[in-house]
């Protein structure tokens, strides 16, 4: 999934693995950052017509065209509010096995802290929520309860076709 050797890898999880968190709405999220590429402000975006109201856009960055979700709306059907704390981060979207070098960007809010544990400290919370199969498992601390978010479980069948459409003569896997 990404590119330590195993014996840094045990290393990391044994420190306990790094977390972006941040919110929607008062609810509490983490992402993995082993999933961030990079953490940029929020900016304007291309919009791309015929998309999901939670489809921000398109992102013209460093040469490549990445499209840009917003998981408030996504999530919660209301847009990310904008703060000077709204971030758009870009993750490592590997849910097409033949085109793992996809990049998905997420419109976060509140996304400037971090954390760092174990991710056994997550736990399965119970519901199967098949229309929200990146909401993860949760943890709790002194705050309340805090989600993690699975990116590659973010975009349906028929969203990631949208957004990531087929070369001439590549096969859907």
């Amino acid at each position: 999934m990404n590119d330590m050797s195993p014996r840094e890898a045990r290393a990391t999880t044994e420190k306990g693995v790094l977390y972006l968190q941040f919110r929607i709405a008062d609810q509490r999220f983490a992402l993995d950052v082993r999933e961030v590429i990079e953490v940029l402000p929020h900016r304007a975006l291309k919009p791309i017509a015929q998309a999901p109201a939670w489809v921000a856009g398109v992102l013209a960055h460093r040469g490549e065209l990445v499209p840009v979700i917003d998981l408030s709306a996504l999530s919660f059907g209301s847009p990310a509010q904008s703060r000077s704390s709204t971030r758009l981060v870009l993750v490592h979207y590997r849910a097409d096995p033949q085109r793992p070098q996809l990049q998905l960007g997420l419109i976060l809010e509140q996304a400037t802290d971090t954390l760092r544990c174990a991710p056994d400290d997550f736990q399965p919370y119970g519901l199967d929520n098949a229309e929200a199969r990146y909401l993860g498992p949760v943890r709790q601390d002194a705050r309340g309860l805090l989600q993690r978010i699975e990116v590659d479980d973010l975009l349906s069948d028929a969203v990631r076709a949208l957004l990531y459409p087929l070369e001439p003569g590549q096969v859907q896997a």
